[in-house]
């Protein structure tokens, strides 16, 4: 099965400072990094949208991050689902307010 992280961005990738862009949380970036050099897929899944949106995926660019999809499933998800659920697929959630149940 392949590996599919859905990753928040304010307070996951970066301290939450939101509308502004905190500063890089350089152990998730790194995490993130090898991840995908290990075949990860990755998808920015976050309440950002327009303006803020796009400051986020230029910051996430700079730091070295790029993502399959933003704020929605992969294709190969969409083929396999027949169907675009309006949750984004993963197999894993990196979240700073996610709890493990």
């Amino acid at each position: 099965m392949m590996k599919i992280i859905a990753c928040d961005f304010d307070g996951t990738l970066c301290e939450n400072e939101y509308p502004k862009i905190g500063a890089p949380r350089t152990d998730v970036l790194r995490a993130l990094k090898e991840e995908r050099a290990q075949g990860a897929r990755v998808i920015l899944w976050t309440c950002r949208t327009g303006e803020i949106l796009a400051e986020a995926l230029v910051w996430c660019a700079r730091q070295g991050i790029c993502f399959d999809a933003v704020n929605e499933n992969l294709p190969e998800t969409l083929a396999w689902m027949d169907d675009n659920s309006r949750k984004v697929y993963a197999t894993e959630y990196w979240d700073d307010r996610a709890k493990r149940v």
